[in-house]
Parts: structure tokens; C-alpha cells; sequence
């Protein structure tokens, strides 16, 4: 299998692995890895098909990447992007000092865009009204199942998120033995037969992008939120009805739990980047206090 390569350098200080936070489901993706020696390992599938990114950032700050598959152009050629390149804080002002402090101590934050929606797609469909423990279970097992092997000399294990086809080709039985309800297997299937028509939200980016996933049955605000902050990286799409977020910027910001209603009021004075705010307090390790159990984590193979 024919490898590609490139170098790249970017022009600001870069923390891949902050970057890249929000595509990574738990310690055990299939899909993206950080190894020992420093590298990253991406998969995904694109306009010309599978492919496997592996880079590393050098001594000198210069991202030298390789990759295989049909995909591995297009991976190569969205490198910067993915690290970043493409976002733009200029305008951007801390309202409150909590911010300004984050912005301060993290000057490498910046917003991953891979300019792919069917691979962000489906795990934020898998993450609907459940624990994460359980939507990244899901995950892996669809992946292990559904999602072809990795192209490429990869570390055991990775693989490539199951395409449209896969996902349409699988049983109820088996959407039950990945503990995928009823629900949430439904919207994966609607989305799947128009999954074509959903990679034109990139190019709209926005609210026009986000209103296209939104024409999907299932797809709320949050998801296709979701999917906005991984696949163009939108600095305003907030995941409104998130369990965490509201209480996560509440406190940091006002010192008390919020809804949505005063969340949106709250994040208000940082439009057109308000989800910039919340990914600088969640990479600070602000936390909603935990006064209760935590959410039970249900297993659905076991109805």
C-alpha cells in the first residue's frame, strides 16, 4: 500500500492533544489513538475513501504526517485544518475574568475542523440522552464490527468509523447487542440514506450548516451542534440541552447552575464565539459540582 507524506509547520504554538480533545470517545476509540512515541493516529472516511493519518509535532514545532488508504490525500491535504489552521479568534473579547485567565494559561487552544460530517455524526447520535460511558461503548463496538480495518502499517485495534452502508446494513439484533436503543438506531438510519446530502454542511458552515443536520428526524440542536464544532469548527455552536454544560459555564461564570434560557443569556456578549468559551473552560477542567449519585448507566443489551 502505497504511503504518503508531508511536513508542515504551523504558525502558532500547537498542542495536538488538546486540539484534538473533542474528537477523541474515551481512551479506548478505535479511531484515534495517541501512542507512546508521540504520535497521533486518525482515521476516518472521505469524499475519495478510507484513510489513516499518522503525525508527530518535532523538537522545532514542524508536523511531520504520513498516510495510507484511499483517503490518505485528503487527510493529508486537511492536516492543518485539523490541527487548527482554519480557526479564527481575532474579535474574541474575555467578558469575564474567568476567561480571560483561560485564555491566558492556554494559547494553543484552538478549534479542530475535519471537514467531515458522517464521521462526527455518528457518535454524537450515540451520545443522545446517555452516559458517555455508554455512547463510547457503543461506539467501539460498532467500530470493531461495522467499521473496516484500518489502512496502513497501524497499531493493532484501529479501525475506520462504519460508513452509511454499514450502518444501514446492520440488524436490530445487533443494534441491540451494541446497546443502541430503538431511538437513536432510527436516527443513525435516517441519516445514513441522505448521508451524501450532510457533507454539504461544511461548505454552508453555520447556522445554514447546522439547519441541514437539523432537517435529519432525531437530529436536534445539540447534535447537529455536535457535529458543527468537530466538522468546521464553529466557534458558536453551543450544544444547548447538554446535562453538563449549562452547569459546567454556570459556575465558572456566575457561580451558580444555569438552563439553557440563562445560558444563552450568559454566553450572549461572545456571539459569533460562544462555543469558544466553553471549550476554554472545559480545557481548564471546570466541572459541575456533583451533589447526587451519578447518572446510572443503563445497559441496553440487557432488555
Amino acid at each position: 500500500m502505497p504511503e504518503l507524506s508531508r511536513c508542515w509547520r504551523p504558525a502558532y504554538p500547537l498542542d495536538a492533544v488538546t486540539v484534538l480533545s473533542p474528537l477523541r470517545r474515551g481512551r479506548g476509540d478505535p479511531c484515534l489513538r495517541h501512542d507512546d512515541g508521540g504520535r497521533t493516529w486518525v482515521t476516518g472516511n472521505t469524499s475519495e475513501g478510507p484513510g489513516t493519518l499518522v503525525f508527530r509535532v518535532c523538537g522545532d514545532g514542524t508536523v511531520e504526517a504520513r498516510a495510507w488508504g484511499d483517503g490518505a490525500q485528503v487527510l493529508l491535504d486537511g492536516l492543518p485544518d485539523l490541527l487548527g489552521a482554519a480557526d479564527d479568534d481575532s474579535g474574541f473579547v474575555a467578558h469575564h475574568d474567568v476567561v480571560a485567565r483561560a485564555r491566558r494559561r492556554l494559547p494553543s487552544l484552538r478549534l479542530t475542523s475535519t471537514g467531515r460530517v458522517w464521521d462526527a455524526l455518528v457518535p454524537a447520535v450515540l451520545e443522545q440522552k446517555v452516559t458517555r460511558y455508554e455512547a463510547h461503548r457503543s461506539w467501539r463496538e460498532l467500530c470493531r464490527w461495522f467499521g473496516a480495518p484500518a489502512p496502513g502499517p497501524v497499531p493493532e485495534g484501529l479501525r475506520i468509523p462504519p460508513t452509511p452502508a454499514a450502518i444501514l446494513s446492520i440488524s436490530d439484533w445487533q443494534w441491540h447487542r451494541a446497546g443502541v436503543d430503538l431511538r437513536r438506531r432510527s436516527t443513525l438510519v435516517a441519516a445514513a440514506r441522505v448521508a451524501h446530502r450532510l457533507e454539504e454542511a461544511v461548505a454552508l458552515r453555520g447556522e445554514r450548516g447546522r439547519a441541514l443536520l437539523r432537517a435529519v428526524p432525531g437530529v436536534g440542536v445539540w447534535t447537529a451542534a455536535e457535529v458543527a464544532q468537530r466538522a468546521w469548527g464553529d466557534a458558536d455552536a453551543v450544544s444547548f440541552g447538554d446535562f453538563h454544560v449549562p452547569s459546567i459555564v454556570g459556575y465558572a461564570l456566575v457561580g451558580r447552575a444555569l438552563d439553557d434560557e440563562g445560558l444563552a443569556e450568559v454566553l450572549a456578549p461572545y456571539a459569533p464565539q460562544r462555543q469558544r468559551v466553553v471549550r476554554y473552560l472545559q480545557a481548564m477542567g471546570y466541572s459541575r459540582p456533583r451533589f447526587a449519585p451519578r447518572y446510572p448507566v443503563r445497559d441496553y443489551r440487557a432488555i
